[in-house]
């Protein structure tokens, strides 16, 4: 169990909160990006340990939930199409759209095949010459580097059954959105370890030194978030703003090249739809032309209904950090894992999940 009973030291953990109590002269607002980190800080407690000192609030940092109701709806549309089988992942099953989601979908007679990598994909496209495998590529930087070796392996293969339909995101022009929010109260962020494993801690300097805020990487388990928290604190407290990696055992500061030259090779940055958020540019990830072959949207060209809004659900405000899942009246209530209204519910890097299953069950 090593890297992982150490990194849960109960001992370990309170020494590191007290310090950080014994750092803070002022109470400090900071904000975790990563869903993963959103769901260690709640099962471990940290926000209630660190109470009084440290607010932490939740970001936009959940893949799925920050997927646009169009993409969810253009899936939908292509399982209706007899000749199309369509691969994702599982968080995206019951995720609701306008035209209900992909389990519903799937129920209906849609070919739906749950997969753990984007390759699966390319295997089923080689399997099965008689379909159209459709890949719902979703995810930050952190699967897309996969879903490019994935057309690089197709083309390679001279495959002309597989296509995809792209909702890749990035991180760090969401954080620059919620920054320039006259409503935002973040004076600090964790960024998300994984993330940083491909594109590198120094991906994030330049919004560090604009917007004069301190980011310090971290991983998900409580030591590792603790002395993220810390290292944000101590940053707050000399007045200082700066990226630092305290996730050094996993992420470098330039991160991982190779990952990024497939991505680069297959995608470019592209103005992306962010549920709750808006349109934000050069946020997302889209086929550069010479890949536009294997580009799902145009090759059966779909076009979804427009999105009407997300009803009683808060999930734009939870996303953005300014309200938590128990301020929304439907949570718990009209809104749950069975019955969701929004991503957050059901995805399981989700704020209204973590808080449904950590505090309120």
């Amino acid at each position: 169990m090593k890297h992982l009973d150490e990194y849960r030291d109960p001992a370990l953990i309170l020494r590191q909160v007290e310090a950080i109590r014994a750092a803070c002269t002022r109470r400090w607002t900071l904000m975790e990006v990563c869903g993963g980190q959103t769901h260690a800080i709640l099962r471990h407690g940290l926000d209630e340990l660190l109470e009084g000192c440290v607010e932490l609030i939740h970001g936009p940092g959940c893949p799925v939930c920050v997927t646009p109701a169009e993409t969810l709806d253009q899936a939908v549309l292509l399982t209706r199409r007899p000749e199309v089988t369509l691969c994702t992942f599982g968080d995206m099953l019951r995720v609701p759209g306008a035209l209900g989601d992909l389990n519903a979908a799937r129920a209906a007679g849609g070919d739906v095949r749950v997969i753990y990598s984007p390759l699966d994909a390319v295997a089923l496209a080689c399997e099965h010459p008689e379909c159209e495998v459709v890949l719902l590529a979703v995810g930050f930087e952190t699967t897309a580097p996969a879903a490019a070796i994935a057309v690089l392996q197709a083309e390679a293969l001279g495959l002309g059954n597989l296509s995809l339909l792209v909702s890749h995101s990035l991180v760090p022009p969401a954080m620059e959105a919620l920054l320039a929010d006259p409503d935002n109260r973040i004076q600090g962020f964790l960024a998300a370890g994984h993330v940083c494993t491909v594109e590198g801690a120094t991906a994030y300097q330049a919004i560090a030194e604009r917007f004069r805020i301190p980011i310090v990487v971290t991983g998900f388990e409580p030591v590792d978030l603790l002395a993220g928290i810390h290292a944000c604190v101590e940053q707050q407290e000399r007045g200082e703003a700066r990226v630092e990696n305290r996730y050094d055992r996993a992420a470098r500061d330039d991160g991982n090249a190779a990952a990024r030259e497939a991505v680069t090779r297959v995608f470019e940055p592209v103005e992306r739809e962010w549920r709750g958020m808006g349109r934000l540019p050069a946020s997302g990830l889209g086929l550069r032309p010479e890949y536009a072959r294997f580009d799902a949207v145009a090759r059966f060209e779909i076009a979804a209904p427009a999105a009407t809004g997300d009803g009683p659900c808060i999930a734009g405000e939870v996303l953005r950090g300014l309200r938590r899942p128990t301020d929304c009246p439907a949570f718990g209530r009209e809104c749950t894992p069975d019955t969701p209204l929004g991503a957050p519910m059901v995805s399981s890097e989700g704020a209204c999940a973590a808080y449904l299953h950590y505090r309120e069950g």
